[in-house]
């Protein structure tokens, strides 16, 4: 190859590497703050862990002006400069690009266009926008500012995990909340909760964080009405024995929020049996009594006698059976109808969601009898082990016995 093609070649290449570095240079946003602004907290230098940087999008994407000019005067004069927008602006000022779907499509195709229009439908939303109430939140209140993260990214703020921190730091402060007279204890109400402790202790990301129940750009509390709805996203079984039971129509009729009313919202604990019954602490008593004039009562104690029954024959198989896996007996068969027993048990309280006794009954009736069959078929390898051992003991003797005769007789002989 001749020399001054080599050379050529050489230089293109160390012109490709250089570019990257050429074209950084021209960017004096970054110059400019980086030299007044703090390392660790300052807008220049978290720019790099935000997503839009790293797709490419430069200062002047968002704020406009020209990045190449480092006199702040002529940027501002440049048409299209927005600068940093008040919190009025911020929802449109995000929507420029969020909002535009043939934009989008070439950055994030599979992101939603229409945060704006369920924004502008939230409580957040309808307060700013409405009301002119910059203390509500924006896009960056929850999403941060120069350092937006995917909600895939464990150091975004709207990352699972993360979420109950994020609404936290306007919803848990007693003192920035105090105009709304809105509670301040959900947060810590939710960390307590079975969602909470699935979530925050567990990292099953699967279980609800607040965006679950209440939305995230169309945020607001679910309705009366509407909570069924919301739990039986996940709920589906429950909420739809609970809508086609004859409470469905009493709670609409009394305003009686439905899942809440007997679950709470954010500190939702893992149910008791003895939520159902007719004695404390049941809650039907909360609302029926035996001269209401309705078979709630009646329901009541019928459904919490079935449970009781069932866990009661639930616990005494397990343990039978456990006595006969500690004898070492072939147990596999039962302890597979007692896996069929733990199902009927769940059906039977997943059935309580109908308040229909009939139903509850014929289900727990079904595990009761798996229940027996389990005890009764335990009981019987038990005895077979015992059984063995008496032979065992038994052939030991006779044999002892022979081995005895046979030594008395040789040594007779001899």
């Amino acid at each position: 190859m001749p020399m001054r093609k080599l050379v050529f070649i050489l230089a293109a290449a160390a012109l490709l590497v250089a570019c990257p570095a050429l074209l950084a240079q021209e960017n004096n946003c970054l110059e400019c703050h980086q030299s007044f602004e703090d390392e660790d907290d300052g807008p220049s230098y978290k720019i790099v862990r935000d997503v839009h940087s790293q797709r490419g999008l430069s200062c002047a994407d968002c704020h406009g002006g020209d990045a190449t000019l480092d006199d702040m005067d002529e940027v501002r004069e440049v048409k299209g400069y927005r600068g940093v927008p008040s919190p009025l602006e911020v929802p449109n000022f995000c929507a420029r690009c969020h909002g535009d779907a043939s934009y989008m499509h070439e950055h994030n195709p599979a992101l939603p266009v229409d945060q704006l229009d369920k924004y502008k439908t939230s409580i957040h939303g309808r307060r700013l926008l409405g009301k002119k109430d910059t203390k509500v939140a924006n896009c960056i209140s929850c999403h941060g500012v120069h350092d937006i993260g995917s909600a895939k990214m464990p150091h975004s703020s709207t990352h699972p995990l993360n979420i109950p921190q994020t609404c936290g730091k306007c919803h848990a402060d007693e003192e920035y909340m105090a105009d709304y007279s809105i509670e301040t204890s959900q947060v810590n109400d939710y960390a307590q909760s079975v969602h909470g402790i699935a979530l925050l202790q567990r990292k099953d990301l699967g279980a609800p964080a607040c965006n679950d129940c209440h939305g995230n750009h169309g945020a607001a509390p679910p309705g009366v009405t509407s909570l069924s709805a919301v739990c039986g996203n996940c709920h589906a079984l429950e909420a739809e024995l609970f809508n086609s039971s004859p409470h469905k129509v009493a709670f609409e009729e009394n305003d009686y929020p439905m899942c809440e009313t007997c679950h709470s919202n954010h500190k939702i604990v893992k149910p008791l049996d003895d939520w159902v019954g007719t004695m404390e602490p049941a809650l039907c008593i909360n609302c029926h009594s035996d001269d209401d004039g309705t078979r709630g009562f009646e329901t009541a104690d019928g459904i919490s006698t079935a449970i009781t029954n069932l866990v009661v024959a639930h616990r005494e198989a397990k343990s039978i059976l456990d006595e006969a896996i500690e004898k070492g007996m072939m147990t596999t068969d039962e302890e597979f109808r007692l896996k069929e027993v733990h199902q009927a048990l769940v059906q039977t309280r997943t059935l309580i969601h109908a308040f229909n006794l009939d139903s509850v009954a014929d289900k727990a009736e079904e595990g009761l009898k798996k229940a027996q069959e389990v005890e009764a078929n335990s009981a019987s390898l038990i005895d077979e082990y015992y059984f063995r051992r008496k032979g065992l003991g038994l052939a030991t003797l006779f044999i002892a016995i022979v081995i005895i005769a046979l030594y008395v007789k040789i040594k007779r002989m001899g």
